[in-house]
């Protein structure tokens, strides 16, 4: 992985992160391992949270939304099954920093985000660690990015109440789609896998998310 050309004062916490959050808790995708051990994630929230910034737990970011623990965030990218060359949807940019560990497990990640300013917020984090294979987006996620679609990958960082129809129609062939399902309490980490007209579906484990809704003006 390249470098972030960001000081970096939080290694040891990383690597306990990963090893303790990740790899003691059943991760094992090496590449998604590596990652997260260089991607400095404190840089994704307000400075004052620096110091909680590789524990395991959720973090706020503004706006009544959080960036998910990092075990949450490595299980979902190593569902994925990402090899490389793959082209990446992803619903509920949030912080960016989700959308930034893809974009070095993966050719190009299309992010969209619902409110204006944490969009804003995470394209200028994404420039400044020299991110450029992340296209930005503001709108409603629910409806996908059509003009892009299909895609071999999708990725959901917010609950819906059912999968969004939309979203499954822009999943390529053999593509897949993580995403979490449910409301309140009652939500779960669904994997889809397209296989020419069948879609396969598997719930993998219980989750907590913040609700997909539709941008400002849907």
């Amino acid at each position: 992985m390249a470098q972030t050309g960001v000081s970096d004062n939080f290694l040891i916490a990383r690597r306990n992160m990963v090893r303790e959050g990740l790899v003691g808790r059943g991760i094992r995708d090496k590449r998604v391992l590596e990652v997260m051990a260089q991607m400095p994630r404190h840089v994704f929230v307000d400075e004052a949270l620096w110091p909680e910034a590789y524990g395991e737990h959720a973090l706020p970011i503004g706006h009544g939304q959080t960036m998910s623990q990092p075990y949450i965030v490595a299980r979902m990218c190593e569902l994925l099954k990402l090899s490389g060359p793959e082209r990446v949807l992803e619903v509920g940019l949030g912080s960016g920093y989700n959308a930034a560990v893809l974009s070095k497990l993966t050719r190009s990640v299309f992010a969209i985000e619902r409110i204006p300013e944490l969009a804003e917020r995470a394209r200028r984090r994404l420039e400044s660690l020299g991110i450029k294979n992340v296209i930005v987006r503001i709108g409603d996620g629910r409806a996908g990015w059509k003009s892009f679609a299909p895609f071999d990958r999708i990725v959901v960082s917010a609950a819906a109440p059912e999968i969004p129809s939309r979203l499954s129609e822009q999943l390529a062939d053999l593509g897949r789609m993580v995403l979490p399902v449910g409301v309140q309490e009652e939500q779960c980490v669904v994997l889809l896998e397209r296989r020419g007209d069948k879609v396969l579906r598997k719930e993998v484990e219980r989750v907590r998310f913040v609700p997909l809704v539709g941008g400002r003006n849907a």
